[in-house]
């Protein structure tokens, strides 16, 4: 086999015809700006051949199942292995999916549980089990030779009665001692008289006996005969029991009226088995056993461990409730009541009372009440309010006018939320369903407690462990938690589980190894980022210990702290030593400078790159003239440290306080303030954010940084603002919310969700585009007005394929197939809308247009040039105008919508929230990034952004740094201030990671002597 895989041909995309060749075993980087055609070579090209190979290999039959894929446009690829895909696509959007699930973790963990796991009573927390009467036998003559013992038949359990008939019954059957709550009585001498109104336990004496060897016969016989008694539970009492009797089951407690002081049963203790006893003042021991797995004192009869027993997405594990979703929809009160000073006939939000069902309810209970539907709510006492909304505690007089006269009918009201309760749950109408929604709110499960498994599967400890505690734990602290468990299993459950621990331990390792130690088992798939669904999958692949395989991975550093991306660069090396291929597109420097091999696209993005610029090592991408990459990784270029930094203004009429030239006044402190923030792993924190300035959030991967700006900061604000059903992470206040007018969150999630969406219609430049073709001469001749060049409704466009220029074909057993409408010939409008020209392109030819191209092709007219620099400015240029939205990254998405809100007219008093604008971003379009959120903040805003990268956050006028580590073992702050304040703090990883890029910090970081000096640029 060849030592290189290599290329011919390759025209994918903009790929310009390129050959080259990618070492095999070895860490090759593809690098290059932002549209520069990475992606194409390394996911459309080699990956997709790779796939495409395999695929074909195989049977038409299994061929239906799997898909096709289309052969990419290359001449040929040699030398290629089998290939895996490692990109950011979510894992997950079932709610049902979990960290535990999609890493196999949670089969090994059910595995685990109902091999070694001891199941508990759900009710009361003793142990229980199942054993056989031989078992039971055998338990008993382990006891030393001649202990003496009661054989009994507990026949009755704590129920009232007096239980004549059953004492009679008992003396025909030939049993004559009984012990009824816990005293003895002989039925041949007299007859227990007790009080019905009581509980009483009642025990037949089989047999009393001393236990020998020579009396197995005996003992087996009397066994027996109990457990048939009592219906397979057998109760043995030990008049004199030895110091270690080491029998298990549970405690029998004296009830009843005859139970006197001193045969009360006391606290059961745990001995060293985990079993339960009971000690008795006049030194008896009470052990009960049962056939059947089942909790002899509180009577429950347990199902049979199996490991379905653990699945919440199975019925015989999830909880009844909420079906092992572990949330449940209730009627949210402040939903239903959003305004209390609304008079009752208006104050409940999904009763109309136009309607009379509704207005004859709310007359009459208000008449029950004694007051008048005009009456503002708020002014009922508490109590009254209660019975509108849950229900009343007496009869109320219900009034209906019909056409024969008045109806009356007397009965409880049953209360505005108990009735959408109930409708919601009885309804067959979608509508009506609909409607209730919208007064409900997400809870966790109350009978679970969002752990989504039933009580009895909690209930089944492994060294005093439940499954649901372990899945609550992050990775690392249940690694740790595996590692030391050996010591708390005997020699049998050792052996059991010796395998089964070894898979989990290395798993789990595995997560750790990629920098997942935070996350917690039981975290939903569909809350993780598409770095950490990425991570999670490269983890499941190091585990599987391939060999020869070729792995593409698409930027796995996002997200990920720089002490984080150091584990998992030393975890794709050890994927490359073992005889892999890897094949990653990165920005990141780090990675190209521990890559064997660097492949830099470009030299420019869009129709301006798809050529290979430089192919070697780190140091010949920095020798290439041609390669921008190797001008920021030799120091040639480089983003500045800014020479100020913005200071927080306590003054009235601050030029910054508004941006209109200190014409305004902000009555401020300085501050936008967060008062103690206690969402999921922030520990109580107060947080200050100043206004007017760029303010970034740093720390470790899962230190609580998105649970700040998104839970809190963002919902607090739109919460308090807008009075909107948003319901913010738990906190105490925000100061300072008067200074802000307005709130924006500028995620990564799309901008559209059909193809027919894309960057031209989301920043509404294309209106000014269609109404410019509107304007031209043939398009008034002909009546056109700008609808006419629309694709999305009916006139101009191709109505063959809908506008949409592709029609989709039913391959059967393989992949459906998009080709070009024969109509149009993928042009989206008919042939009479095209007739129209704009400087001899037509509209199709527009939307086929990079934003560089028609940002000079539209050189005179201000209102689209204008709209498309905004698009240039955050580094989006090489991105075609009609580009389907859903082909979009979450970076890109990201910062379409910055550019959207820079086209929008500013106050200067907006703050802006971003989640890692950099994503997918090279150094040269992260610098102009950096420049759009330095102009934002120059106008007065305030800019808030959730980043790891560097460059971005030494431009920060203020970091916000949290850790100390990721999960439980993070939400503390760690440091707060200036970059190069927090760089000179020894407790934060962001800041010794910092000094290394601002020259005014005289301290070596961790990768000093590699990053160059600043140089011109």
């Amino acid at each position: 086999m060849t030592d290189d895989i290599v290329v011919r041909g390759a025209s994918e995309h903009n790929l310009k015809d390129i050959d080259v060749s990618i070492p095999r075993e070895e860490f090759t980087v593809v690098t290059g700006l932002s549209g520069s055609g990475k992606s194409s070579l390394a996911f459309e090209t080699v990956y997709a051949e790779g796939q495409r190979r395999y695929i074909e290999s195989l049977s038409a039959y299994a061929r239906n199942f799997l898909g096709q894929m289309d052969k990419p446009q290359v001449e040929n690829v040699e030398g290629l292995s089998p290939a895996i895909s490692i990109d950011q696509k979510n894992a997950a959007n079932n709610p049902r999916s979990t960290v535990g699930t999609v890493t196999e973790l949670h089969d090994y963990l059910r595995l685990l549980y109902a091999r070694v796991g001891t199941p508990h009573c759900p009710e009361c927390g003793r142990e229980v089990g199942e054993q056989s009467a031989q078992q039971m036998v055998r338990r008993l003559l382990e006891l030393p030779d001649g202990t003496r013992a009661k054989l009994c038949a507990p026949v009755v359990r704590d129920q009232k009665g007096a239980f004549e008939d059953l004492f009679s019954e008992l003396v025909s059957e030939g049993y004559t001692r009984i012990e009824v709550d816990g005293e003895e009585f002989d039925l041949t001498m007299e007859t227990p008289d007790l009080d019905e109104n009581y509980d009483h336990t009642i025990d037949v004496v089989v047999d009393r006996v001393k236990l020998t060897e020579d009396a197995r016969s005996r003992v087996t016989d009397s066994v027996e005969t109990a457990l048939e008694e009592a219906d397979g539970v057998l109760k043995v009492i030990l008049p004199d029991p030895p110091e270690e009797a080491g029998l298990g089951g549970s405690e029998s407690r004296s009830t009843g009226d005859l139970a006197g002081e001193g045969r009360e049963a006391q606290s059961a203790s745990d001995d060293t088995s985990g079993e339960r006893s009971e000690p008795r003042e006049d030194a008896r021991l009470v052990v009960e056993f049962s056939e059947e797995l089942a909790c002899t004192h509180c009577g429950i009869d347990l199902p049979e461990i199996e490991t379905r027993s653990f699945s919440f997405n199975s019925p015989h594990g999830a909880c009844p409730e909420c079906e092992g979703i572990g949330e449940t929809k209730e009627v949210d009160e402040s939903l239903v009541v959003t305004d209390p000073s609304k008079p009752i006939k208006n104050v409940f939000e999904p009763w109309s009372y136009n309607r009379s069902y509704y207005r004859t309810r709310l007359d009459s209970v208000a008449e029950h009440f004694g007051v008048s539907v005009d009456t503002p709510f708020e002014e009922l006492d508490e109590s009254v309010q209660q019975q509108f909304l849950y229900g009343t505690d007496r009869e109320v007089v219900f009034k209906r006018q019909t056409k024969n006269g008045t109806r009356r009918k007397e009965k409880r009201f049953e209360g505005v939320i108990p009735n959408l309760d109930r409708r919601y749950i009885e309804t067959d109408s979608d509508s009506t369903r609909e409607h209730i929604e919208d007064y409900m709110a997400t809870t966790t499960c109350p009978a679970c407690e969002g752990t989504r498994l039933k009580p009895e599967s909690r209930a089944v400890l492994v060294a005093g462990t439940s499954i649901t505690d372990v899945n609550c734990r992050s990775i690392g602290d249940a690694l740790e938690h595996f590692e030391n468990l050996d010591a708390d299993l005997d020699a049998r459950e050792r052996k059991i589980a010796e395998e089964i621990l070894k898979e989990i331990r290395a798993r789990l390792g595995f997560m750790e190894e990629v920098g997942l130690e935070y996350l917690t088992l039981d975290r939903e798939a569909s809350t993780l980022s598409g770095g950490e669904s990425q991570r999670i999958r490269l983890a499941t692949q190091v585990g599987s210990g391939l060999v020869g395989v070729l792995y593409v991975l698409d930027e796995p550093s996002i997200g990920l702290h720089q002490r984080d991306n150091d584990k998992l660069l030393d975890t794709l090396e050890g994927l490359r030593d073992l005889g892999n291929t890897l094949v990653v597109v990165e920005h990141d420097e780090e990675t190209m400078w521990r890559a064997d091999n660097v492949i830099d696209m470009g030299p420019g993005p869009g129709k301006r790159g798809g050529e290979v610029v430089a192919n070697g090592d780190v140091e010949d991408v920095m020798d290439t003239d041609r390669s921008i990459t190797g001008d920021y990784l030799a120091g040639r270029r480089s983003i500045p440290v800014p020479d100020e930094r913005r200071e927080p203004d306590r003054r009235e009429g601050s030029k910054r306080a508004s941006g209109d030239g200190g014409a305004a006044s902000r009555d401020a402190d300085g501050y936008l303030t967060v008062r103690g923030a206690r969402q999921h792993n922030l520990r109580d924190l107060d947080v200050e954010f100043p206004l007017g300035c760029f303010t970034a959030i740093t720390g470790v991967s899962g230190s609580g940084k998105s649970t700040l700006l998104h839970e809190i900061l963002y919902k607090g604000l739109v919460r308090r603002m807008n009075d909107t059903d948003v319901f913010p992470g738990d906190h105490d206040d925000i100061e300072g919310i008067d200074e802000v007018e307005t709130v924006r969150l500028i995620d990564q999630s799309p901008i559209g969700r059909t193809p027919r969406s894309n960057p031209a219609t989301y920043t509404n430049v294309f209106d000014h585009i269609r109404e410019l073709f509107a304007e031209t001469k043939l398009s008034k001749q002909r009546g056109y007005k700008k609808g006419r060049f629309s694709f999305n409704v009916k006139g101009g466009r191709c109505e063959s394929c809908g506008g949409q220029g592709t029609v989709k074909i039913d391959m059967n057993f393989l992949s459906d197939v998009y080709v070009p409408c024969e109509e149009c010939e993928g042009l989206r409008y008919n042939d009479e809308t095209l007739e129209v020209t704009y400087k001899d392109a037509t509209i199709s030819d527009v939307l086929d247009m990079e934003v560089d191209e028609a940002y000079d092709f539209f050189e005179g007219h201000s209102g689209i040039r204008r709209r498309l620099e905004l698009l240039k400015d955050v580094g989006l240029g090489y991105m075609r105008l009609g580009q389907p939205s859903t082909t979009l990254s979450g970076g890109e998405a990201q910062r379409v919508k910055l550019a959207e809100e820079l086209g929008k007219k500013d106050s200067g008093e907006t703050l802006y929230l971003l989640d890692e604008p950099t994503t997918g971003l090279h150094s040269a379009d992260e610098r102009k990034l950096i420049e759009v959120l330095h102009r934002l903040a120059d106008d007065g805003n305030t800019v808030v952004v959730v980043e790891h990268e560097l460059d971005l956050v030494k431009n920060a006028d203020h970091i916000v740094d949290l850790g100390p580590e990721g999960g439980e073992k993070g939400g503390d702050l760690v440091a707060a201030g200036t970059p190069e304040a927090v760089a000179e703090n020894e407790a934060s990883h962001t800041g010794r990671y910092l000094r290394d890029h601002l020259p005014a910090v005289d301290l070596e970081g961790p990768r000093g002597g590699r990053t160059p000096a600043a140089g011109d640029d």
